[in-house]
C-alpha cells in the first residue's frame, strides 16, 4: 500500500450531536477517531486528518492535519480535494487516496485491499464501498489523476454532491457484507446512534 494516502474526514459540523467533535466521543477506553485510525494506519502509506476550525483540539493526535482548502464547509469533496493536495505536495510518488469517515469505528480491515483489487481489474479511477442496499461513496479509492477535474468542480461549478461528481469518472463499488446484522459502515450521527455503538462494542469487544 505504498502509493495510496489516507484522508479521515473530520470536517463536519456534527449538529445532532449537539455541535463539538463526534469523532473524539469515547468508544470503550478510546475515542472513536483513535479507533479509525487503529482501523486505517495499517492499510495505507501515510494518513491524514482532515478538519476545520482550530485544529489545536487534535494537539493529541499525531497525525498530520489539513484544513479544507475550499472555504465554506463544502462537505466530503472539500475533504477529498483537501487530501489529494496535501498527497501532491508531501507524498509525489503515491497515486490513490483512500478517503474514511472519522465516525465509523466498524469499517473493514480489508477495505483498502478490495478496493484497489477490484479499481485495478475494472480499470477504474474510483472504488467505493456498498454494503447492504446502500452505496458508501465517503469510503472510496480516488486516483489522483482526478485531482484538477474535482477542484474545478468544487471551484468553478459549485458541485457539492460526491455521487454528482464521481458519476463523471469511471467507478465501480465493492460490497462489504454485514456480519451478524452489523453493518460495518456503521455511522454516528446522534446520541442514539453513539449508545447503539457503544452496546455493539460491549456485546462483540
Amino acid at each position: 500500500m505504498n502509493n495510496i494516502i489516507g484522508v479521515i474526514l473530520a470536517g463536519g459540523l456534527a449538529t445532532r450531536m449537539g455541535g463539538g467533535d463526534k469523532c473524539l466521543q469515547q468508544l470503550g477506553d478510546k475515542t472513536l477517531l483513535d479507533r479509525v485510525i487503529e482501523r486505517a494506519k495499517p492499510q495505507v502509506n501515510q494518513l491524514l486528518l482532515n478538519a476545520n476550525g482550530d485544529l489545536s483540539r487534535f494537539d493529541h493526535i499525531a497525525l498530520p492535519k489539513a484544513s479544507d482548502v475550499v472555504d465554506g464547509y463544502a462537505g466530503p469533496l472539500a475533504g477529498l480535494l483537501t487530501g489529494m493536495t496535501w498527497a501532491r505536495e508531501h507524498c509525489p510518488n503515491a497515486q490513490w487516496l483512500l478517503s474514511i469517515a472519522a465516525d465509523t469505528p466498524f469499517f473493514p480491515e480489508d477495505l483498502v485491499s478490495r478496493l484497489l483489487a477490484q479499481a485495478q481489474q475494472q480499470n477504474a479511477q474510483i472504488a467505493v464501498a456498498e454494503s447492504g442496499d446502500k452505496t458508501h461513496p465517503v469510503f472510496g479509492l480516488w486516483h489522483l489523476s482526478l485531482i484538477d477535474d474535482l477542484r474545478t468542480a468544487l471551484v468553478e461549478e459549485d458541485i457539492r454532491k460526491i455521487f454528482r461528481w464521481m458519476k463523471r469518472h469511471h467507478w465501480t463499488a465493492v460490497h462489504f457484507p454485514c456480519i451478524d446484522d452489523i453493518d460495518p459502515f456503521f455511522n454516528i450521527n446522534s446520541p442514539e446512534d453513539l449508545a447503539r455503538a457503544r452496546a455493539l462494542y460491549e456485546n462483540q469487544g
